[in-house]
């Protein structure tokens, strides 16, 4: 684990104040966060410290410190913690950041250190001679698939060869950095196939699936689709069981109907054949013979 500290005494200025500019910057940065939490806003100061000065000092994590009302120790913590803030002089000109994770390591990154030693330093946060130039390796900066690739201040320049860099390095050196392409330095766009699209070239008719609507044919009728319905065999969801709905005044005599029957198939009025033997109603009609009687012991001689 690296140990991050702020510069000597000697690199360290006397004081910090930010410009005009960056003065009305902070104070509306400020004010983007709630009442009390103001103390949010320390990341983006000293960013913005850093881009003023290139670096960030301790008289700036002061003056930070100050204007938010924080205890010193606080900021020196953030600002030690995060590596995106450089605590001590880089190069003027480029500050390169050469990543070093895994893709772009077996795409060729230290070939690209290689180039920063020779001709920058042999030392990471080590400036050149002129004070120009310094580089540092950096883990992944999320272009794993144009690796390998180098960060200079805020602009990823991907697909690099050892040549190339040392190509770019020159322009920045020479003044000119603002006017090398940055992204891929082959010939693709972001992290399209090198050349162009090598698929789906040629004009395709399109494909019917089935999720799309058939249309049906001339004088056929579509039933229901019964595809999201619950296969269920229970009475209640059967519709062959249900009773049709009928009109109000079917129905109403329907029921009138239904009350005037007798609960038996017969009628009320004809008597029982059955009943047999009693004084009343249902007695055999006279000159008929009871089933299992003779006229020899029906009732006497003759």
């Amino acid at each position: 684990m690296s140990v991050r500290r702020l510069a000597e005494d000697q690199f360290q200025p006397a004081a910090f104040a930010f410009t005009a500019d960056n003065a009305d910057w902070a104070e509306a940065t400020i004010r983007k966060y709630p009442e009390g939490r103001q103390q949010s806003a320390v990341i983006p100061l000293l960013m913005r410290a850093q881009e003023q000065d290139g670096w960030v000092t301790r008289a700036a994590i002061e003056f930070i410190a100050q204007k938010l009302a924080m205890p010193y120790i606080r900021v020196l913590e953030v600002a030690t913690f995060y590596t995106q803030f450089q605590l001590k002089p880089i190069g003027t000109k480029a500050h390169i950041q050469v990543c070093g994770t895994t893709p772009c390591m077996l795409r060729g990154s230290e070939a690209l250190m290689d180039v920063c030693k020779r001709k920058i330093n042999a030392e990471p946060f080590e400036r050149n001679a002129s004070g120009t130039l310094s580089w540092e390796e950096v883990e992944c900066q999320g272009a794993c698939v144009n690796a390998p690739m180098v960060m200079i201040f805020k602009d990823a320049y991907e697909d690099l060869t050892p040549e190339r860099l040392e190509e770019i390095i020159d322009e920045f050196e020479a003044g000119r950095g603002a006017d090398v392409r940055t992204g891929p330095q082959i010939d693709r766009h972001l992290s399209a196939p090198e050349g162009g699209s090598l698929t789906l070239l040629e004009e395709t008719k399109p494909v019917r699936t089935n999720l799309e609507a058939q249309a049906p044919a001339e004088g056929a009728s579509v039933p229901p689709a019964e595809a999201a319905r619950p296969k269920d065999t229970g009475a209640e969801t059967n519709a062959a069981l249900k009773t049709p709905v009928t009109a109000p005044a079917e129905a109403k005599a329907n029921a009138a109907k239904a009350e005037t029957q007798p609960l038996s198939g017969t009628k009320a009025s004809e008597p029982d054949p059955k009943a047999v033997g009693s004084t009343g109603e249902g007695a055999p009609a006279e000159g008929s013979k009871v089933a299992g009687t003779d006229d020899k012991t029906s009732g006497g001689d003759k």
